[in-house]
């Protein structure tokens, strides 16, 4: 006879044996909401981190649960075959084999992302790859018709990333290709096939360079939704990322459609993106994305999330010499270096491991509380930076109808009480903060300067006040640029860190000297 004792110990017997089975199958029901790709994306296009600073941050990334670190190398990799890419602040092969090396230790895949049609104009500038061009003075995009010339180019670039990247894949890029069909090789095929066909034809041949070296190759999904028509063409291990940024879902086109063709996707939100610059970072946004978007994603059924983190626009501006022969390239917009977002980095940590959407009031007044020591009144006050809107000067005004002025006089207010706190701890951290909020003031009372002297009521009688303006604006830059190298020496090279500076001020000081000349 089986007594109520004896059958209670056979259901706790019975229950313990069940409970890994249990627990196994809420870790299961949990990863199939995971993102098994776990990645953030450095853009070295500009703004080059020293090997140092590469480690130091690969390792913040580990701590925060990354296992994927896609490297836009552009001009920093050391091509062998390639040498004439590389630019001054080109890495040795020692460098980029023991970073990779140093990532593999914290668990890191680092996966090459190497442009293959368009934002290459840091190989086209050179004329050893002059045939390549699809037009000769947008020197962004390659020809997609000069298949033989770019299949020899990419097999000897692909083949030497392969070399020294471990990782499963290898990220061909793909975006923003907007000469396609441009050229009159390239019309004529647009007009008997259609755009899809144009940059299928390509991209295929760009992927399987790259399965070719057992890498499965990795794709901005932005052209392909736009032209999907051929899709089915390219190889089925390509992977898709659809980046966005704070847009509608299926910005670019329908993902569900080449979801149901077999292909997987990945989602890449992002940290700095247009129009952030030195002078604004739009927060809001970029916290709304992480609210929105990864959940999104994970629903989707999205294999993988990248962050990016656009030093700059990826657009340039020429000196050029006769016959648009290239002398000197320089980016058109530069925002704040990456050492100034570790709190947007740590919520996307934060965000990939639950499945709820982001409270970023929440998640900033805890971050306040535990990482700088702040009181509930300096956290409210930092949320307030956070939240504030990035107002932009357009031709001269802003884009709301508030002045100038105005705009002046609110973010003063979030000013002040930024450069009051007082953190008890990570205090290099915050300092980032104040010198983003001192650069926003400097740049608005510059602005209010231009803004009088493109007015209909400027006089020549108002030049001297404008240049004594000017020149505390001038002097003002001085100590922010102090403050600037201070804070990032050891995270750029100390050349970046001058040139980044000599960037920031010189509109003030094109200004300056044209109201010298007039006065």
């Amino acid at each position: 006879m089986i007594t109520k004792k004896l059958l209670g110990t056979i259901l706790i017997l019975v229950l313990f044996l069940e409970m890994p089975a249990l627990l196994r199958a809420q870790d299961t029901s949990k990863a199939d909401n995971d993102f098994p790709v776990k990645g953030f994306h450095i853009d070295l296009r500009i703004q080059v981190m020293t090997p140092e600073a590469l480690k130091d941050f690969a390792k913040q990334l580990s701590d925060f649960g990354m296992n994927t670190l896609v490297m836009e190398w552009e001009g920093t990799y050391p091509f062998e075959k390639h040498p004439t890419i590389s630019n001054k602040y080109s890495y040795s092969r020692e460098e980029v084999e023991d970073f990779i090396a140093y990532c593999e230790g914290l668990g890191i895949k680092v996966v090459p992302l190497q442009q293959s049609l368009g934002h290459v104009e840091y190989i086209l500038r050179n004329s050893r790859y002059s045939e390549l061009k699809e037009d000769r003075k947008d020197i962004s995009q390659l020809c997609p018709m000069e298949s033989e010339a770019s299949k020899a180019l990419f097999t000897d670039l692909f083949a030497d990333l392969a070399k020294t990247h471990n990782s499963d894949y290898i990220h061909i890029g793909g975006d923003e290709t907007y000469l396609l069909g441009h050229c009159p090789k390239c019309q004529k095929k647009v007009e008997e096939s259609g755009k899809s066909k144009l940059f299928v034809d390509h991209m295929k041949m760009i992927s399987e360079i790259v399965i070719g070296l057992g890498k499965k190759p990795v794709m901005w999904a932005d052209i392909i939704l736009k032209h999907p028509e051929a899709a089915s063409e390219l190889p089925q291990e390509t992977i898709f990322v659809d980046w966005n940024y704070g847009w509608k879902i299926n910005h670019f086109g329908d993902v569900p459609g080449l979801q149901e063709k077999g292909f997987t996707f990945w989602g890449s939100p992002a940290i700095r993106s247009h129009p952030d610059n030195w002078y604004i970072t739009n927060w809001p946004t970029h916290f709304k994305n992480q609210k929105e978007f990864i959940p999104y994603a994970r629903q989707a059924g999205y294999k993988g999330m990248v962050m990016t983190s656009w030093s700059t626009s990826g657009v340039y501006g020429f000196t050029w010499d006769v016959d648009y022969d290239v002398m000197d390239m320089v980016q058109i917009r530069n925002t704040y270096p990456m050492s100034g977002f570790r709190i947007l980095i740590a919520s996307y940590a934060q965000a990939l491991e639950q499945e709820e959407p982001m409270n970023a009031k929440s998640f900033v007044l805890q971050y306040a509380k535990d990482r700088f020591g702040l009181s509930k009144n300096d956290s409210e006050n930092l949320w307030q930076f956070f939240s504030a809107k990035p107002e932009l000067i357009k031709n001269g005004r802003p884009v709301s109808d508030t002045s100038i002025a105005d705009i002046y006089t609110d973010f003063d207010k979030i000013r002040n009480a930024i450069v009051k706190i007082n953190p008890k701890k990570n205090i290099s951290e915050f300092e980032h903060y104040k010198l983003m909020v001192d650069l926003r003031m400097h740049y608005l009372r510059f602005k209010k300067v231009e803004a009088a002297y493109n007015s209909e009521d400027f006089s020549l009688d108002e030049t001297p006040s404008l240049i004594s303006e000017l020149d505390e604006i001038l002097k003002e830059a001085e100590k922010l640029n102090k403050r600037f190298i201070d804070l990032n020496t050891g995270f750029l090279y100390d050349e970046e860190l001058r040139e980044q500076n000599e960037l920031r001020v010189q509109q003030v000081k094109v200004l300056h000297d044209r109201l010298a000349k007039v006065k």
